[in-house]
């Protein structure tokens, strides 16, 4: 397990790929989740990966329950494998994820003008939330991710009811 968590870091440097590439290095820069981090989402059934021929982790998301709400906290897919539906494959068994437990919608944090991430969401069934729609836990979320730097560009919190 351990090297298959290793692999889940391996996969978000490479995709900070596509950030830098479009000048945000601030972003490509950060650092994937601990060990510790990813091993707590697994053990709690909450990461998700998908695997190519080998078995190997290509993809890989990661859900929290904020405010009564499934919240995608992250999702990468390397960009040896981009284009090949696997961040909606996981999005879309979140969403079964969420209905099973009656969780009323999917909440989002991300960047609004980056075309891999708002306008993504917003094909997605996402839409944007006004500031009098955020909850306590988005507020919370959004003023850590603020403090982490990470507002350099336009950045928002989104929801699709379920």
């Amino acid at each position: 397990m351990d090297q298959d968590l290793s692999t889940l870091r391996e996969i978000e440097r490479a995709a900070g790929k596509w950030f830098a590439d479009i000048g945000m290095t601030f972003v490509a820069d950060d650092e994937p989740p601990s060990l510790e981090t990813l091993a707590e989402f697994a053990r709690d059934g909450r990461a998700w990966v998908c695997a190519d021929g080998d078995d190997r982790p290509v993809a890989y998301l990661l859900a929290e329950v904020v405010d009564g709400n499934a919240h995608l906290e992250q999702v990468s897919v390397h960009p040896d494998h981009a284009h090949r539906r696997l961040g909606r494959a996981l999005l879309e068994h979140m969403i079964d994820w969420a209905r099973a437990r009656r969780l009323p919608a999917i909440t989002l944090t991300t960047y609004t003008e980056v075309p891999w991430n708002g306008p993504y969401y917003e094909r997605r069934g996402f839409r944007y939330l006004t500031d009098a729609e955020l909850t306590p836990g988005l507020r919370q979320i959004r003023a850590a991710e603020a403090a982490h730097g990470l507002d350099r560009w336009p950045r928002a919190c989104m929801r699709r009811d379920l």
